[in-house]
């Protein structure tokens, strides 16, 4: 028999209650509880085994971005005993889109030496607004870079707004959100804490729940309960679009877990690496 136990994360700066039961196993759920007049809006328990449901996620597919080194193919996402699982491989692929002497890093690699997944929800779901949950557990060693993140579905980056609600990367635990400077760069507002300063030795084995509170006037990120980015959404107007504010409108959003680029270099570490997520939730107001 499971014992369990109850306890309450309150966040009086965005007047938000966290309320949980939490196993003392890490195979449980975590049931969030929203403020009064939110209700769940969509969300993926991810409790069938097999691939990913199809009416809730799209995949990228090979190299992508940062000059990361992992090739992206759905096949290394799936579901296990209520868990998604997006797993890091070293396996070496042919890029089929190679060009030799090419000046583009995605076409002159003619090999990719790790494969992994990125699993969108970019023309299926969008959002704007509300409380975004994710409960999971990452992968911290040397060479991955997980993500939980949202761009915007209109508008070239940076343009679109870049909102990381969770993010790993060489030791340190990332909330970010971006949008376009008046130069045309991409304006960061970020918070980076180093892993080591939650004295806690087990913490990379546990899951941890991640959150988005985004009003009309603020977006604020948590971890376990605790504010670690708060954005004041008046001062993120981008002056190429007329004033636009890329958070003002839907978003859709991204899980992957990278090798390499950011995450640090990975030829000594032991594969396979994981990223597992629990759910993901959304939550809005009631009109």
């Amino acid at each position: 028999m499971i014992t369990r136990r109850a306890f309450n994360y309150q966040v009086a700066a965005a007047g938000l209650a966290l309320a949980a039961e939490v196993p003392t196993t890490d195979a449980g759920s975590l049931a969030v509880r929203p403020p009064p007049g939110y209700h769940l809006v969509w969300h993926d328990e991810f409790s069938r085994d097999g691939r990913p449901d199809p009416r809730n996620w799209n995949y990228e597919h090979g190299f992508v971005r940062n000059r990361e080194l992992q090739w992206y193919q759905p096949e290394n996402a799936f579901c296990r005993d209520g868990r998604l699982i997006i797993e890091a491989r070293r396996q070496t692929v042919r890029n089929p889109n190679y060009q030799p002497g090419s000046p583009q890093w995605q076409l002159n690699r003619k090999y990719a030496y790790y494969t992994s997944a990125a699993l969108t929800t970019h023309g299926k779901h969008s959002w704007k607004y509300g409380i975004f949950a994710m409960r999971g557990r990452i992968d911290i060693r040397q060479g991955l870079w997980p993500a939980w993140w949202t761009l915007g579905v209109s508008k070239p980056w940076p343009a679109c707004g870049e909102i990381d609600i969770m993010e790993y990367y060489a030791g340190h635990i990332n909330a970010n959100v971006a949008w376009q400077a008046p130069n045309g760069s991409a304006h960061w507002k970020s918070k980076f804490t180093e892993l080591s300063t939650f004295h806690d030795p087990r913490w990379a084995q546990q899951f941890h729940l991640w959150v988005m509170h985004w009003e009309p006037t603020y977006i604020r990120l948590y971890l376990d309960g605790h504010l670690y980015n708060h954005v004041d959404l008046h001062h993120t107007q981008d002056a190429h679009y007329h004033h636009y504010n890329p958070f003002h409108h839907p978003v859709y959003m991204i899980l992957n877990l990278a090798v390499g680029s950011a995450g640090g270099n990975p030829a000594h570490t032991h594969f396979p690496g994981y990223f597992e997520v629990d759910y993901v939730r959304v939550y809005q107001r009631r009109r």
